[in-house]
Order: structure tokens, then sequence, then C-alpha cells
């Protein structure tokens, strides 16, 4: 029974890397051209997968993204399913990751403080 227990991470992997795929050369919407997926999390039964992607689009469009995303949901369900060979296709639910934001804030107020700049909330 040794390594049962590292294949949801290992079917997490290969999910993140066939959406990528998908988002660089299927994928004909055009509000997702800017989408990178970050990292995706897999449940133990291998049925939901929970997506985390970040876009290079300012706070205003991360809403038409979020919706292009759900649009195209069943086609990049369908084609990961196909490629991947599971039983069952996992469903896929996808999370806006703003940790790339809060990394340049924090990173913004660094340079601050180190340029002698009082902080701003």
């Amino acid at each position: 029974m040794k390594g049962r227990g590292d294949r949801p991470a290992r079917v997490a992997e290969r999910i993140r890397e066939e959406l990528s795929v998908l988002l660089q050369r299927k994928v004909n919407d055009p509000g997702l051209a800017s989408v990178t997926i970050t990292d995706v999390s897999v449940t133990p039964d291998l049925k939901v997968s929970h997506v985390n992607y970040t876009a290079l689009v300012d706070p205003s469009g991360r809403k038409a993204v979020a919706q292009a995303l759900r649009r195209a949901e069943g086609f990049l369900r369908r084609e990961v399913g196909a490629a991947l060979g599971l039983r069952s296709a996992p469903q896929l639910y996808f999370h806006y990751d703003d940790s790339f934001d809060r990394g340049a804030r924090i990173d913004a107020l660094l340079r601050g403080i180190s340029e002698g700049e009082e902080p701003r909330e």
C-alpha cells in the first residue's frame, strides 16, 4: 500500500497541467487569455477539485474572468476527464488567488518603510 496516500496530490498536479495547456491552446475565450492556474487541490475521492487562479486584469475585470471560467467549466471538465482517464471527471470549483496581490502590497509597504515613508492603510 506504499505510495497510495499521494494520489490526490498527483492527480491535482496533472489537473493543473492540463488546465494550463487547455487555457493556452484550446479555449478561444479572450476573457481567459490572462488566466494562470496557480494551484489545484483534490478531495481524497477525486470527485471535487478546487482550482486557484490569478489573472492579469485590474480588480474590476475579475468578475468578467470568473464568469468566463464558469462558461468554460463544462468544456474544461470534459477535457480534463478525458486527458486523465479517470472514472468520473472531477467537478471544478474556481477560486481567485489573491496571494500575488497581497505580496505586491507587502512589498510596497516594505519599500516605503525602507525609504522612510509612513505606512498608509
